[in-house]
C-alpha cells in the first residue's frame, strides 16, 4: 500500500506543492528538533539563529501552520548547511 504524504508547502527553489495538515507539520517539526539535538551534539557549527528568531518551537501548538512551516524550513536549512559545506566532491551512488 502506498502512503501519500500531504503537506501544503511551497518552496521557491523547487516550485513544488506538497500537502500536509497542521498536526503533521508540528510532528515533523518535533522530529527535526530531535535531529537538531543530535547535530548540535556532533557538531558545534550548527547555525540556528534564524530559526531561534522565529520563536516557534514544536510545542508551540497555538502558533499558525504558516509559522510552523517557516520554522521547519529554517530548522532544515540550519541543520543541512554544515553538511553541504563539508562535502568536497559528489559521490557516485553504488549498491553494495
Amino acid at each position: 500500500m502506498v502512503t501519500w504524504l500531504k503537506i501544503i508547502i511551497y518552496t521557491s527553489s523547487s516550485k513544488e506543492l506538497v500537502l500536509m495538515k497542521k498536526q503533521e507539520l508540528i510532528h515533523l517539526h518535533g522530529l527535526l528538533a530531535e535531529v537538531r539535538k543530535q547535530c548540535e551534539f556532533w557538531d558545534d557549527d550548527v547555525d540556528l539563529e534564524a530559526y531561534e528568531e522565529l520563536g516557534v518551537k514544536p510545542t508551540s501548538i497555538h502558533k499558525s501552520k504558516t509559522d510552523h512551516k517557516a520554522a521547519v524550513f529554517k530548522l532544515t536549512e540550519g541543520i543541512t548547511e554544515p553538511m553541504e559545506s563539508s562535502e568536497s566532491e559528489p559521490l557516485a551512488p553504488t549498491a553494495d
